[in-house]
């Protein structure tokens, strides 16, 4: 199962660590996920949403 977003479809983002020698290591920032339940096409269903989809109301928009 993938892990973005189900409104926006944010994911994974991929860069480099850069330390105060400024050495460069790889890293990874995920998203802040939620499990949330809706009612998608007339039946309940669990999916992932981001916090700021769940601030800002889009959740209940976008379905």
């Amino acid at each position: 199962m993938a892990r973005t977003c189900y409104v926006c479809d944010k994911g994974k983002v991929f860069g480099n660590q850069v330390s105060h020698s400024n050495r460069h290591s790889k890293r990874v920032w995920l998203p802040n996920l939620r499990r949330v339940k809706a009612v998608i096409d007339g039946s309940p269903r669990r999916i992932n949403v981001c916090t700021r989809c769940l601030r800002s109301g889009k959740v209940e928009r976008a379905l």
